[in-house]
């Protein structure tokens, strides 16, 4: 949020991610809840807009999101992880045609993304890290690629800690997590 200068950032509780077996998510109450628990920050909303406005993939809530508020930048926010893998997404070159798009860097998926089909794709469009505060004024494609302290743990890793804390149980994910 500081470094891509955003004045707020929604944290999507999807509904599911298609490319992925949901069948033993928890509810999206207790998800909701999770996630809110972890954004301690007063411009971080945590929202489950998308399975309000029952969109499935990301290009469908992008399209609805720039028809309700044209007046509003949106940019995109997303792991390095996923960023390897958006090619995978549905009408993926359009979602970054559409929306700048920050890239996070994760452990483990620094080569992947930056060598992907989209960092490839849209190479002439990436800008430099430092700067990253100019993202969201900028017309699409644009991308930027953000380093720094990174956290190992994935929402399955995060979910399981919670359970491991109320059943009592220690886990190695918690311990790498303090």
């Amino acid at each position: 949020m500081r470094r891509a200068r955003l004045d707020r950032v929604w944290w999507l509780v999807t509904p599911g991610n298609p490319l992925k077996d949901t069948g033993r998510l928890p509810s999206m109450a207790e998800r909701m809840d999770n996630a809110r628990q972890l954004a301690r920050h007063p411009r971080m909303i945590v929202t489950d807009l998308e399975a309000r406005l029952r969109t499935r993939y990301t290009i469908d809530l992008i399209r609805r999101l720039t028809r309700m508020r044209p007046n509003v930048r949106f940019v995109l926010v997303i792991g390095a992880d996923n960023w390897a893998t958006i090619h995978r997404w549905g009408d993926w070159r359009e979602i970054v045609e559409t929306v700048p798009v920050v890239v996070v860097d994760r452990p483990g998926a620094s080569l992947k993304a930056l060598n992907s089909p989209a960092a490839r794709t849209f190479a002439r469009y990436r800008i430099d890290a430092s700067d990253a505060a100019c993202i969201a004024s900028l017309k699409p494609p644009a991308w930027v690629f953000l380093t720094g302290r990174r956290s190992p743990l994935s929402s399955t890793e995060l979910r399981r800690n919670r359970r491991d804390t109320r059943t009592g149980t220690e886990s190695p994910a918690a311990e790498s997590a303090v």
